[in-house]
């Protein structure tokens, strides 16, 4: 990044920007540098050469998508097993979005001309500490999250602007030179076994709906849970698929709002095949991301299991068996710099004795746990049952606006004065 001394006059112009003016103001700002409309009522082709971001630009975005936030707070209490904390965050850092009950199982990659990358800040502590009005320094900020991008491919993802692999109304605009383009990615079988013990911890179990069969051998943890009580499968899965789509796309909007703060033009959407972003396209020469997939004749879809050494799933083939990936979310937790271990720093006047508070899930609830996931990988050959095991489908693209284009086709006020001022402010050298 650049030092502070040389930092734009455009970055200042970023941080006195208002959030109502972000909100009112977001707009998705199609047309960029370098861009052509070939035919139709906006036919128009761009008189400039496409300008990329900048590595401060790119490191702003990618930070609002996906950047660490100092700690998260956890949730304080949960009626059935009070007065203990409740235990059900897999991460102690906090992020610029939500996840559902702190589970926190997505990663940030992202593509430009350079290269592809991703964010890795999923199970950081704490990389900034709140000043005592409760901001955190983004000057400070950003050389550390820096260290957590890694570098995974040279050249702009392998996803070309065409049918299939690209919606037909996004065949001229997306992924193109000059553009950034954002990809959280989320670990839906980590989520599922995150949600399993949430399950458990308020008094359910799942049940087999699409088999019409309770799980066989649940009867054995009647003294742990009302096995009676139950969810069904499908539903914990449209749950869990609901709530990791909810993080997805609010990481997606984060980025979209300091897009208006920063002057950058872009927009968030999902018009891209997942299965091709990924990896899963089925052709050589449309590798995406390069995750691993599976396919069975009874899937009406590849389902993508993970990337060896950056993100793999929690569930086979990365692990040997469901249990074992229920043993890794309980290191997740419990473990080093884990959100309820008590030696895991934090924002509380007496951070060890809160970390302390959560209970430590017994070998009886792992084995629970355990039981239902394995079901449903040897049912179903899978886990979850019925949606992916790594998910994405929500992106953010930023680039440079073509103020020409604009001037052309739209009344005055269809764009912010930090569009108009942008060139000037973070790149007149």
């Amino acid at each position: 990044m650049e030092k502070a001394q040389t930092l734009p006059p455009g970055f200042q112009d970023m941080l006195s920007f208002g959030l109502v003016e972000a909100l009112l103001g977001r707009r998705s700002r199609r047309f960029f540098m370098g861009a052509e409309i070939p035919d139709g009522v906006f036919k128009y082709k761009s008189k400039h050469e496409p300008v990329p971001l900048s590595e401060l630009e790119k490191l702003l975005v990618v930070t609002a998508c996906g950047g660490n936030t100092g700690w998260n707070h956890l949730i304080y209490r949960a009626q059935r097993y009070a007065p203990h904390l409740s235990n059900y965050a897999g991460a102690a850092g906090g992020r610029t979005f939500p996840s559902a009950a702190g589970f926190h199982t997505s990663k940030t990659f992202f593509t430009d001309d350079e290269g592809v990358y991703v964010l890795d800040v999923r199970d950081a502590p704490a990389l900034a500490e709140r000043e005592i009005n409760g901001e955190i320094n983004l000057e400070t900020l950003l050389p550390e999250l820096k260290k957590h991008v890694r570098k995974l491919q040279d050249g702009r993802l392998k996803v070309p602007s065409e049918v299939p692999f690209v919606e037909a109304h996004n065949t001229w605009v997306a992924n193109k030179p000059g553009t950034l383009l954002v990809m959280p990615v989320g670990d839906l079988a980590q989520h599922a076994l995150l949600g399993l013990c949430y399950m458990l911890q308020n008094g359910q179990v799942l049940y087999d709906d699409i088999n019409k069969r309770a799980i066989p051998g649940i009867e054995k943890f009647s003294q742990l849970v009302d096995v009676k009580n139950v969810l069904p499968i499908s539903f914990a899965d449209q749950l869990c698929l609901s709530e990791i789509t909810v993080e997805l796309a609010t990481s997606c909007f984060a980025g979209a709002l300091l897009l208006q703060a920063m002057g950058l033009g872009g927009w968030m959407y999902d018009g891209i095949d997942p299965f091709s972003l990924l990896g899963a396209s089925g052709k050589p020469e449309v590798p995406g991301l390069g995750f691993r997939f599976d396919k069975k004749e009874s899937w009406s879809v590849p389902n993508v299991t993970g990337l060896e050494g950056i993100m793999e799933g929690f569930c086979p083939p990365h692990f040997k068996n469901m249990r074992a990936a229920v043993d890794a979310v309980c290191e997740r937790k419990f473990g080093k710099s884990g959100p309820y271990n008590p030696e895991t720093p934090g924002p509380f006047q007496d951070t060890k004795k809160v970390r302390s508070a959560a209970q430590v899930h017994s070998e009886e609830f792992k084995e629970c746990v355990a039981l239902q996931a394995q079901y449903i990988y040897d049912t179903f050959g899978k886990f979850p049952a019925t949606v992916p095991s790594i998910f994405t489908h929500m992106f953010l693209q930023a680039h440079h606006l073509d103020l020409d284009h604009y001037d052309k086709f739209y009344k005055p006020g269809e764009y912010l004065h930090t569009h108009k001022t942008h060139m000037e402010r973070w790149h007149k050298a």
